[in-house]
């Protein structure tokens, strides 16, 4: 890991939140592995959420139909992103790691990380029609979820109320890191830190230290490959793959899967690679 560059997306608006010590933690132990490790703290830093015109400096082509990603790949090409995109995409291209340490409001991430998303990961940057998902821009990096829940997790699960927390991160974990490129590796939960004990929260803290020892040699999630679909058929899987898992009791991973049982744990840990697609 000695030599290894990594940026922590960290949003919470405390100094004194367990998100915040979370974060302290991955750098502390990364910076003793060696890593070099750059934070962008949203709210310090009080980063634009909003997705506007005023992100592209000098006009833009079309003001009367204006289509943010295709100006703002524009402005890409021509050096014309705003300052503070800019600088959040020079730490991103230098990244081994990627850790995005927010509190889960709402299933998903807080606004302003979800500012930092649609600002920062843009067309012709972070991806193209050409280069997306396993082939995608960031395919040599890896990227992982760090968050606290403000429920138990005896609540997410097929059974429970909030539902499966596999399904939740699908949108997350493979429509915006997945599709980016990102080698996805499995979330780390803090399941309610907020309603237990301080002791149990440095359990929960002792438990990130400890996989943060070896955490960039991890193996990601496993997503199907671009080259299971078919473009000319708007990217359905291609009859050959579904023809050799017709006879599989589970689809191939929670958003594809097939009109079959949905794989368990399919977004929380990894799985073994199936070498015979």
């Amino acid at each position: 890991m000695a030599g290894k560059n990594v940026l922590i997306v960290y949003a919470h608006q405390s100094s004194g939140s367990f998100n915040a010590a979370a974060k302290d933690v991955a750098v502390k132990v990364l910076t003793e592995k060696g890593c070099t490790v750059d934070v962008s703290d949203l709210y310090e830093i009080n980063f634009k959420a909003t997705a506007t015109v005023e992100d592209i400096t000098g006009g833009v082509k079309d003001p009367d139909c204006f289509s943010y990603a295709e100006e703002t790949k524009l402005a890409w090409e021509e050096d014309k992103l705003s300052s503070d995109i800019v600088k959040e995409q020079s730490k991103l291209k230098k990244a081994d790691l990627v850790i995005f340490q927010f509190p889960m409001y709402w299933f998903s991430v807080p606004a302003i990380m979800k500012g930092w998303i649609d600002r920062v990961l843009t067309l012709g940057f972070a991806f193209s029609p050409e280069k997306r998902y396993s082939e995608g821009m960031f395919r040599d990096k890896k990227a992982i979820l760090s968050f606290t829940t403000g429920s138990f997790e005896s609540m997410f699960s097929p059974n429970a109320i909030n539902g499966d927390m596999n399904v939740t991160l699908w949108p997350l974990q493979n429509g915006i890191l997945h599709y980016c490129g990102f080698q996805v590796l499995g979330p780390q939960i803090f399941w309610a830190p907020a309603h237990v004990s301080r002791s149990d929260c440095s359990t929960m803290l002792d438990g990130w230290r400890a996989r943060l020892q070896n955490l960039l040699n991890e193996q990601p999630i496993d997503f199907p490959l671009l080259e299971y679909f078919e473009k000319d058929t708007g990217f359905q899987l291609k009859p050959e793959i579904v023809e050799l898992r017709a006879t599989e009791e589970l689809g191939i991973s929670v958003g594809i899967h097939q009109g079959k049982k949905v794989p368990p744990n399919n977004q929380m840990r990894w799985h073994v690679k199936e070498n015979r697609f």
